[in-house]
């Protein structure tokens, strides 16, 4: 047996990863480090007030509740929650990779990982920045905006004769948050800017900023810094604050950063970087451009993915037009039946704005993105593997942001050899309830929840490495980039290896079949073999393998060994006690009937093994029978799988009556929607920030719209009534290597546009209608569906 207790070495990582354990030479993911000023272009080519998608409120976010009132920002790499607040504002300043804990390779008495924020660790917050305008008291015409069309967060007000204007974003491309301070009548700036520490950290000046910073335990270093530049006034750095006084204009610049690089090889940690020199760096260099240049410079490479994609679901009453957003989620709710299709196409965008700057060149979103109130966030917002982080990466494709997809991928390269490593020594612990009794191991496995450093916590999930691949394979069905497959094919492979490891033989009505051996259905029910979620994901699995090895031409025999595997595995059936698609091999139910997950249905979506073209009608009366007794309420992510699974049963009313229980107002520390749109999840005595619905409701409502499978695209499969009247949306990601906008009136597909980004062939289906279509990459067709 091996020696648990000893740490992998640089070599073993290496052999273990090959070329993939040579660290982020594959990925996608920008280190903290110096970088050279942008391309600016000549003027900020803003999207018209009068024509952007906003959300706004009449009044600052309190701090007591920055959670629940704050607006985000981000670039996928640092984040923020902006308060807005004329004399006192604040902004809670993350960063991706600020996380303790590290490998976490010891296992407990029982077999498991440890989950702790010192062993598994915690994200958490880097500073809070603070800004100060202390005359700027008892203003007037208030208002505070989150411009989903120009990825901006604002506050106006006026105040003795003029009228000011704060902008607060997250550069892209400049790799900093800027607070834009402008005005016009004559006003002028006054006051100061700082960073908080959160773990007794203590400001201090030097070098044309103000800094903050230290070193965790697991030796990552972190660091922030502040600096600001005029326009006007004069703007000086000493002690602990950048101080401005009587400035017409001021641009704050924010960055800061940790030594995190995601390679296994050096335990994830760059030792010789120093974040305080490159945070001091990237801020001086932003701020010696002007104002009008960095947000010119965001806005550019903003749109060029927001843009991608405009969604209109119809028209909303003049009268919900003028309310505040906070107060238009509480109409909708209170006056369930007047439509608003415009509040719930700003839903969709927003899911999107997430997407963009929650997910660039950087790490994967996690259970809260990058927006933490504290730093003991629940669950140490970590990525949960049984739903959660699958869930956060349903949109990207569908939504026209396929670059955002990146980020999870890059996630399981740079994890791989750890993951690789720690699945051979300790999961097959004699005391792993979970382990393989074949005695066999291979491939890579991990738990419900992983951190930053390859390391798992909290319980052993075999069949999370299979999730964790159907999503990468989805990314392939949406782009056909085969470049992409063949970067990832170490991940499925690894996974497909595994599986074929663990894999036990059993009998089932007198027939030999393969099946899971001891697992768990998320998260209820007893420990047994055979549940239906592990046999999906593997049948999932194991076809997407194959299917990779015969298109990138790679292991022919072994492919055929897993086919041969394939058809071997035991998949579920009705039960004829309860009526519904089985969730474990006997027909009892097990577990509690209204349960959160719809484990069982994962071969139904996001799976489509089981769809309405090929399986029996029985099958689809089990589905549709488990989805009935599951119920139309439960927290914001079960009732978005819920919405998406009734829109692949076209059953729109379902599916859009669950999307509006997404949108409910969240009061008195229940589930629902807070007023900057953020899902909340009730805790019983409080509620927590979960960003899983804020994507997975976007996705269902597009999939209210299309549905696209292996061969297949259907537009309107499940359009609601409130939508019906008339409506488009362009850039809808289809499965095969296509987009399509779309148009509709009185619930009828008027005209469709399909572009090929990488597919050649497909049917289109609109209600009876169907047409063949067959294009190059690069190519469109419009068609009018008669």
């Amino acid at each position: 047996m091996s020696d648990l207790s000893s740490p992998p070495s640089r070599r073993t990582f290496l052999k273990l990863g090959g070329a993939v354990g040579a660290g982020f030479a594959l990925s996608g993911f920008r280190p903290f480090t110096a970088q050279a000023s942008p391309a600016r272009p000549p003027s900020a080519d803003l999207v018209a007030d009068n024509a952007a998608t906003t959300l706004w409120y009449p009044a600052p976010a309190v701090e007591s509740h920055v959670i629940e009132q704050a607006l985000p920002i981000g670039n996928g790499r640092i984040g923020g929650l902006v308060g807005g607040d004329p004399a006192a504002d604040y902004l809670y300043f993350t960063d991706s990779s600020l996380w303790t804990g590290g490998l976490n390779d010891t296992v407990q008495d029982d077999g498991q990982l440890p989950y702790g924020k010192d062993d598994f660790g915690s994200f958490g917050l880097l500073a809070k920045v603070r800004l100060k305008l202390p005359a700027h008291t008892g203003v007037s015409g208030y208002r505070r905006t989150l411009d989903l069309s120009n990825g901006l967060v604002t506050a106006t007000y006026g105040l003795r004769g003029a009228t000011y204007r704060r902008e607060v974003y997250a550069s892209y491309p400049d790799d900093v948050v800027v607070i834009r301070l402008t005005q016009q009548g004559g006003g002028s700036y006054t006051g100061s800017v700082t960073l908080e520490g959160t773990r007794d950290e203590k400001p201090t000046a030097g070098g044309g900023a103000v800094s903050l910073g230290g070193t965790f335990a697991n030796g990552l270093k972190y660091s922030s810094a502040v600096t600001a530049a005029s326009k006007g006034g004069r703007v000086s750095v000493s002690g602990t604050e950048v101080t401005f006084t009587g400035c017409s204009e001021v641009v704050i610049v924010i960055c800061g950063g940790t030594n995190y690089v995601p390679d296994a090889a050096r335990h994830y940690l760059d030792a010789g970087a120093n974040p305080a020199s490159v945070a001091v760096g990237k801020v001086k260099a932003a701020a010696a451009a002007s104002g009008t240049a960095l947000l010119a410079t965001h806005v550019q490479d903003y749109r060029k993915l927001f843009d991608r994609m405009k969604v209109d679901l119809g028209q909303s009453p003049a009268n919900r037009r003028t309310l505040d957003s906070w107060s238009r989620i509480a109409v909708r709710y209170t006056d369930p039946g007047t439509p608003d299709p415009e509040l719930e196409a700003s839903y969709v965008q927003f899911g999107r704005y997430l997407t963009i700057t929650g997910s660039r060149s950087g790490l994967p979103i996690s259970l809260q993105g990058l927006w933490l109130n504290n730093n003991s966030p629940d669950w140490y917002s970590d990525y949960h593997t049984d739903i959660n982080l699958e869930m956060n990466y349903w949109l990207a494709d569908r939504a026209g942001l396929k670059e955002c997809f990146s980020a999870l991928a890059d996630y399981c390269l740079a994890q791989l050899p750890s993951w690789t490593d720690t699945t051979k020594r300790l999961f097959n612990d004699p005391r792993n309830r979970f382990r393989n009794s074949t005695g066999k191991i291979a491939g890579w496995a991990i738990a419900f929840s992983t951190n930053i450093y390859g390391g798992s916590g909290w319980v052993w999930h075999p069949a999370g490495n299979a999730w964790l691949c159907n999503n990468l394979w989805d990314h392939y069905e949406f782009t056909q980039d085969m470049a992409y497959l063949a970067k990832v094919y170490p991940v499925l492979k690894g996974a497909t290896e595994f599986w074929e490891a663990r894999l036990v033989t059993k009998t089932i009505d007198g027939k030999d079949y393969l099946v899971s051996d001891t697992d768990w259905s998320p998260e209820q029910g007893p420990d047994a073999q055979g549940n239906t979620y592990s046999q999906e994901l593997v049948h999932d699995l194991f076809g997407h393998f194959t299917q990779a090895t015969q298109i990138l031409g790679r292991d022919g025999d072994y492919g055929k060994t897993i086919t041969g595997m394939r058809d071997r595995l035991h998949l579920p059936t009705v039960s004829p006690v309860t009526g519904w698609l089985q969730e474990w091999l006997v027909p009892e139910n097990l577990g509690e009937t209204t349960h959160r997950h719809l484990s069982p249905l994962i071969g139904f979506f996001p799976g489509d093994r089981i769809n309405t073209d090929t399986a029996s009608k029985e099958l689809i009366d089990g589905v549709r029978n488990l989805l009935i007794a599951r119920g139309m309420d439960t927290f914001g992510w079960g009732c978005a799988w819920r919405s998406a699974c009734w829109a692949r049963l076209k059953d729109a009313d379902r599916a859009y009556q669950l999307f509006l229980t997404i949108l409910r107002p969240s009061f008195n520390n229940g589930n629902g929607t807070a007023a900057n749109f953020f899902d909340m999840y009730s805790q019983g005595s409080y509620t927590i920030f979960q960003i899983d619905a804020n994507l997975g409701g976007p996705t269902a409502v597009l999939e209210m719209l299309l549905y696209s499978r292996s061969g297949v695209i259907e537009l309107l499969p499940a359009l609601p009534s409130a939508w019906a009247e008339s409506g488009h949306v362009t850039g809808i990601g289809a499965r095969g290597g296509f987009e399509v906008d779309l148009e509709w009136r009185r619930g009828k597909v008027t005209k469709a546009v399909v572009r090929s980004v990488g597919g050649t062939e497909t049917e289109l289906r609109a209600g009876s209608w169907k047409q063949q279509i067959r294009l190059r990459p690069g190519q469109s067709i419009t068609v009018s569906p008669r």
